[in-house]
């Protein structure tokens, strides 16, 4: 599965009612992290998208998801079931990290 851009107009739908793990990664494009972290993420929605869900949040574009989550630092990275935030990672972190995080 591919990676889902989340927008507050799809957020209710795409990860608050999603029936599996939701990892949403808040980024920027003038982020250098962000854009060394990206590559990680999109592997993982193409090789685990039937186990999780990924979306990709732009902070610039998306302000009022990102205060939800209280993004101060990007990349960050939050894991939800069923709606309910349960991780968090801020920074660049490797794969194994991130799977880890997801508990793959």
């Amino acid at each position: 599965m591919a990676e889902v851009k989340i927008t507050k107009e799809n957020f209710t739908p795409e990860v608050l009612k999603c029936d599996i793990p939701v990892l949403l990664d808040f980024w920027a494009e003038w982020c250098g992290p962000c854009r060394m972290l990206a590559p990680i993420v999109e592997e993982i929605a193409e090789e685990y998208g039937d186990a999780v869900k990924v979306g990709k949040v732009n902070v610039d574009e998306e302000p009022e998801l990102s205060s939800i989550f209280r993004v101060e630092s990007i990349p960050t990275l939050v894991v939800l079931d069923h709606g309910k935030a349960i991780k968090s990672s801020v920074g660049y972190v490797t794969k194994e990290k991130v799977l880890e995080l997801l508990g793959l």
